[in-house]
């Protein structure tokens, strides 16, 4: 429980690393023994652990340890040290390798891989099994015969372990000793006879065997050997072969047969008779594996036989006769034990078998630690590991079978919360053994997702004169995160519709995104708009997103389809159609126009009434009134018909004429009835001819006007003949512009004293006051006039006073003068002048602008230079 919430909080360390550590330490060693300082060895730093009073201090905790009794780690200072004095023998017995391993989690962020090797002291001296053993040599055996001895053991390895054999106390050198080697690689002697023996001479000989060890300081063991020369008993028996080598796969089934021995003695009776036994000096270990049949020479399997415990298994065999003083023969049978492919992988978790993890981790993030192990050698011991199916997670090897689950790309809780990962390890064997793990991964959350509108535009429809506060229609935007994260508030971005601020249109409800409206629309007012609706998450940072909102306001069928052709009298059309025409003569086209959009100004036309005896039809789209029925004498000369002009709004409306149709003497134009084809080339051709003729006239008055303003660009159009008359002497001969009557225009309008750039002097005679037809004026005549236009001022009591009994030309009154502007408002009239004496005014320059004020208003003689005879 404890490992699991630790391991638990590994998930979140982003910078997780692995350090390999290599200590060793001699066996033999007292508790407290400092092993190494893993803080120091990682590279941790002074900060890190909390040396020189700076910074945070590191803490340790040890993930797995494969002898907790013997090794531990201090938490804070990270000293690996020994808890009680470690032998080796005791640990690893005769494995040539002794090792001790364990993880150390420091800091949060490093595991220390740790492995200490156990060294080796020369603290044991080789040993036998016994003191002494005894060999019977018959006097016959001939120099080269090979005796085995029993071998010493000497716990310790390498250097110092078992070395060599020596023999002593060889007075006659009759002996010799051969040092041989096993498949394992321990050593064992064998006594070989190097001269004949006699009997008679001497029959017993005592030799020391001793073993000596390859320390620095040799440690040895002995044993006695006693020799006893026997008499001859001829022949002793012979094995086919001196040594056999036999294979078997580990795990065979007890009592299977290992091999058939066979030894043969040439002697006849009990002295030929051979039995089988193991040699004296055979271990215990194979007599527990094996049993021999002393008759038959015939080895079994009787115990477990495991490749990974012994790969090779040494047989001493021995066969004596029965007779007296038996010499023994000896063979030797090496089991070469087969591996089987019989351990399945291991899988450990050094770390956690569930946790959770950020969506927001990136790849290559650790998530936990995995060891794989098979204890079958070879092909059979090799591993393949990996991560079962389609997960976002990846093996990377470390060392030593240690594997780190890393994300192997870029996490998304919205695709998947929660990951079961299952590591498979397999081996090489035939047929190939596999073990799977399986652990949970749990993703977190971030607020990673920007909420996402279902549709980038809405379109909602409401019809004009809706009621405030109608429902318009909803927005929706998701947000796959959970929780604040996931939880989405919505609002109008402030804008503009027609001037005036979105919200007092509508407003959005910002739980659910429900659109109401604020006011009642008119569809002539505005037809639509558009804003935007803006989505936003409660995560921190807050995440948002937009989509456009579009209101079409909805004409509704509110107005009545108008005829507009035929003209119509009080709703009448009368139609005059030739006599005798042909079926499909297009009698006239009704038109009418729907002020409505839509289905609502789809017009349909039909006869509604007065056409009972079928002499006409209407097509219901284009509204044409052709003949059904030849017009001819017979058929009633007065038809009156009923067109009637239906909408397909709700509700439908509808405009009906009356049609008089009357029969006349004339006669279609061409001679041939007016079928439908004829009559749309006759409405063609004059359609061509007047809009060419219009193009061409509106053509040259433009050019007409073009050279005339040119012409007249840099004249002044200033005529006053006042002004004239005090500057006639000076002008000279000036250029005089001749003015058409055509070109004066009297306008009555009212007087405005507003505007001074436009001044009029109105002169009159007596003889002229009875015609309101001749009057002088003076006015400015702007320079893009097209033609000379005056303005007739309306004289009143307070502007105008002709003095009594002045007639002549000269008599002069006074009155302010007034500008007048000729705006639609006060325009009444415009009179062309018909019919005016000749009148020349002289071109002056224009008046000043800024000169407004009151001038007298003189008569002018006929005679006076403004006029030209």
């Amino acid at each position: 429980m404890y490992l699991s919430i630790f391991f638990f909080l590994l998930l979140w360390a982003q910078a997780l690393t692995l350090k390999n550590l290599n200590y060793s330490v001699p066996e033999e060693q007292g508790p407290g023994t400092v092993i190494g300082n893993i803080a120091k060895d990682a590279r941790l730093g002074l900060e890190q652990t909390g040396q020189g009073g700076q910074g945070k201090k590191a803490n340790f905790r040890v993930l797995e340890n494969s002898a907790p009794h013997l090794i531990d780690v201090d938490p804070q200072s990270g000293l690996l040290y020994t808890k009680q004095r470690i032998d080796r023998e005791t640990l690893c017995k005769r494995n040539p390798k002794c090792q001790l391993s364990m993880e150390v989690f420091a800091n949060d962020k490093e595991i220390c891989m740790i492995k200490i090797d156990i060294q080796d002291i020369n603290d044991n001296s080789p040993t036998f099994p016994s003191d002494q053993i005894d060999i019977d040599i018959s006097e016959n055996a001939v120099p080269g015969t090979r005796f085995p001895l029993t071998s010493a053991h000497d716990p310790d390895a390498g250097e110092n372990g078992l070395k060599t054999y020596q023999i002593t106390r060889d007075d006659y050198n009759l002996f010799s000793l051969e040092v041989k080697s096993r498949g394992d690689g321990t050593k064992f002697p064998e006594l070989v006879i190097q001269r004949p023996l006699d009997r008679e001479e001497r029959s017993h000989h005592t030799l020391i065997l001793s073993a000596t060890d390859g320390g620095e300081y040799p440690r040895s063991g002995t044993m006695q050997i006693n020799v006893k020369v026997i008499d001859s008993n001829d022949n002793s028996p012979v094995f086919d072969q001196p040594s056999y080598v036999v294979e078997i796969p580990e795990n065979s089934p007890p009592g299977k047969v290992l091999i058939d021995l066979n030894a043969t003695d040439p002697d006849e009776g009990n002295n030929g008779q051979v039995v089988y036994s193991f040699s004296g000096y055979a271990p215990e270990r194979i007599r527990e594996l094996f049993s021999i049949d002393s008759r038959t020479g015939v080895i079994k399997i009787q115990g477990e036989i495991d490749y990974e415990e012994s790969p090779v298994i040494e047989i001493d065999i021995q066969a004596k006769d029965l007779g007296p003083n038996p010499i023994p023969g000896h063979c030797k049978v090496t089991v070469k034990v087969l591996d089987r492919n019989d351990n399945w992988p291991s899988i450990g978790f050094v770390s956690v078998r569930q946790g959770a993890i950020s969506e927001a981790a990136p790849p290559g993030t650790v998530i936990a630690l995995v060891r794989v192990t098979d204890k079958d050698s070879g092909r059979n011991g090799q591993l393949q590991c990996r991560v079962l199916g389609n997960v976002p997670f990846k093996l990377e090897e470390n060392y030593d079978n240690f594997y780190t689950v890393v994300t192997d790309r870029p996490l998304d809780r919205e695709v998947q919360d929660e990951y079961n990962v299952t590591i498979v390890a397999k081996d090489n064997g035939i047929p190939p053994l596999n073990s799977t793990k399986s652990f949970t991964v749990k993703i977190l959350d971030e607020n990673d997702n920007v909420p996402r509108f279902t549709k980038s535009v809405y379109l909602l429809q409401i019809p004009e004169n809706n009621i405030p506060g109608e429902y318009l229609g909803s927005v929706l935007a998701h947000d796959p995160d959970l929780g604040q994260n996931g939880t989405v508030y919505y609002s109008i971005v402030n804008s503009n519709v027609s001037g005036g601020d979105v919200n007092t249109y509508v407003n959005v409800n910002a739980a659910n995104g429900a659109i109401y409206a604020v006011r009642s629309f008119n569809y002539e007012q505005i037809k639509y708009f558009d804003f935007k609706v803006l989505a936003k998450d409660n995560g921190s940072p807050h995440l948002e997103s937009n989509a456009t909102v579009r209101i079409s306001v909805l004409d509704v069928n509110d107005n009545i389809p108008v005829i507009v052709l035929p003209l119509l009298l009080n709703d009448t059309a009368e139609i005059h159609v030739p006599r005798n025409v042909g079926v499909g003569y297009i009698v006239t086209t009704v038109r009418a126009v729907d002020n409505d959009y839509g289905e609502s100004g789809r017009l349909t036309y039909e006869i509604s009434d007065g056409n009972e005896e079928h002499l006409f039809e209407i097509d219901p789209v284009t509204g044409e009134v052709r003949t059904a029925h030849p017009f001819w004498d017979d058929v009633n000369p007065i038809v009156e018909l009923i067109i009637r002009v239906s909408d397909h709004g709700k509700p439908t409306l509808t405009a009906a004429a009356r049609l008089i149709i009357k029969a006349s003497d004339g006669r279609p134009p061409d001679g041939l009835p007016r079928t439908k084809d004829n009559q749309n080339w006759d409405m063609s051709l004059p359609l061509i001819v007047t809009l060419s003729i219009i193009s061409i006239m509106l053509l040259a008055a433009m050019v007409t006007i073009a050279i005339k303003c040119k012409r007249e660009n840099k004249e002044i159009r200033t005529y006053n003949c006042r002004i004239a008359e005090y500057s006639h002497p000076q002008l000279g001969k000036g250029k005089k512009k001749k003015i058409n009557k055509n070109d004066i225009m009297l306008v009555q309008s009212e007087v405005e004293e507003r505007d001074a750039m436009n001044v009029m002097n109105v002169v009159s005679s007596p003889s002229l006051a009875t015609s309101p037809m001749y009057f002088d004026y003076q006015t400015r005549l702007p320079l893009s006039s097209p033609r000379s236009e005056v303005m007739y001022l309306k004289p009143t009591a307070n502007n105008l006073s002709v003095p009594q009994g002045h007639v002549g030309c000269h008599t002069s009154f006074t009155g302010p003068v007034t500008s007048t502007t000729d705006t639609p408002t006060n325009r009444m009239s415009i009179i062309q002048v018909r019919e005016i004496a000749l009148l020349s005014f002289t071109v002056l320059p224009p008046l000043s602008h800024h000169n407004t004020e009151s001038a007298p208003i003189s008569y002018i003689n006929p005679t006076h230079p403004c006029f030209v005879k």
